[in-house]
């Protein structure tokens, strides 16, 4: 007698279960968010919701609009970057909670080689993804040879890059001013090229750094899934004695793991700066938000490369809509509180997607179980 197989449903997919979980997470975000803007002000709580999801389409004419979305997507681009820094980590089995310093020191050792050196736009580039790799390397050994866990690594390493790279660049900071030079009057060649892109979008900001990211998206993608390298680094992750037991080289995988991790956070900081759209101040005493935002994205985006492109741009989206609410009627950090609380939501995601996963995998055990036992009674039916 042969077992009939229940239909899998559109909901039993992966890729479904996690864009639904996703949007479930957006939602309760945004619902948050107006909860808190209701107890704050409800007079322009609407309104301030309405502000901070339309962002740049809050603005009156489309040239307006198509320069500030521009402005968005250089902002997403780093962020792209640090959440597919976090996710390969994450896949490997590490938590890389160091993609903030590693992106710390994608920006110092960039700014430097463009300000102090004098270095055209790729070879700061290069500088910037060896220093994040290098970083990532130390805790990245320190796992493999000293099991130490990677996020106490990652951590203290994020002060210190912090404070190591606001002293080398207080060499080549304004004489007036704590931030470091304007790259685009200091060294007009360690400015990324345009490709054409600022005309489109009417901002001069809008570099190669967007293709880029997408590049790199989709060779990760290929690294991860389709690759023998990506098998190893995941089995690895999985499973460190089973790996070595198979013959491969945990240590290397692990080490390497964090190399290209915190590669990819360096290199997200270098796309940023080298526009020319913001200048690094040496006297900050905190750690840079993008890395930190890059594990939501990562989350959000399902662990998923292509996924993480989606979700980095809309956090980035809600963020800088936040500063569209009124702040006559709201403090100028309510915007900062609506997408912390959904950046927050965001990590529910995993959890959202595992709930699912399992309902409907009992809910389909009934039905094969529901459909066996038909199958049996029909069977005696035609005996008798």
């Amino acid at each position: 007698m042969n077992e009939r197989k229940p239909k899998r449903s559109l909901l039993d997919r992966q890729g479904i279960q996690t864009l639904i979980a996703s949007l479930l997470c957006i939602v309760l975000g945004l619902l948050v968010g107006f909860i808190a803007l209701l107890i704050i002000n409800p007079g322009g709580a609407v309104k301030g919701i309405l502000a901070i999801v339309k962002n740049f389409f809050y603005l009156p004419n489309a040239r307006m609009q198509m320069q500030y979305f521009g402005s968005t997507l250089v902002k997403t681009a780093p962020l792209i970057m640090c959440s597919l820094s976090v996710l390969f980590a994450y896949k490997v089995g590490l938590f890389n909670i160091g993609a903030a310093g590693q992106y710390v020191m994608g920006a110092g050792a960039s700014l430097y080689c463009a300000l102090a050196l004098n270095m055209p736009w790729y070879v700061c580039l290069i500088a910037a993804i060896l220093a994040g790799g290098i970083l990532g390397g130390i805790s990245g050994a320190l796992k493999a040879y000293c099991n130490v866990n990677e996020v106490i690594s990652c951590i203290m390493l994020n002060w210190i890059s912090l404070y190591s790279v606001n002293t080398l660049l207080a060499g080549v900071k304004e004489s007036t001013s704590p931030y470091t030079k304007a790259v685009d009057t200091s060294n007009p060649s360690a400015m990324l090229p345009t490709l054409g892109l600022n005309q489109v979008f009417g901002n001069k900001y809008v570099t190669l750094a967007l293709p880029l990211v997408m590049v790199v998206a989709v060779v990760i993608f290929i690294l991860l899934e389709k690759t023998k390298l990506g098998y190893e680094l995941k089995a690895t992750g999985a499973n460190r004695a089973a790996a070595k037991y198979a013959g491969m080289r945990e240590n290397r995988n692990l080490i390497l793991t964090m190399v290209i991790s915190g590669g990819l956070a360096a290199m997200g900081a270098s796309l940023f700066y080298l526009t020319g759209i913001e200048q690094w101040s040496v006297t900050q005493s905190s750690v840079p938000g993008m890395g930190f935002n890059g594990i939501a994205a990562a989350f959000l985006g399902g662990l998923n490369p292509i996924g993480a492109i989606f979700s980095s741009y809309f956090i980035q989206h809600i963020t800088d809509g936040g500063g569209y609410v009124d702040k006559s009627m709201y403090a100028a950090q309510i915007s900062d509180l609506i997408s912390s609380l959904i950046i927050y939501l965001c990590g529910f995601v995993l959890f959202f997607r595992t709930f699912m996963s399992d309902r409907i995998a009992k809910r389909m055990e009934m039905r094969r179980q529901a459909a066996l036992a038909a199958e049996e009674g029909h069977g005696k039916g035609g005996v008798e």
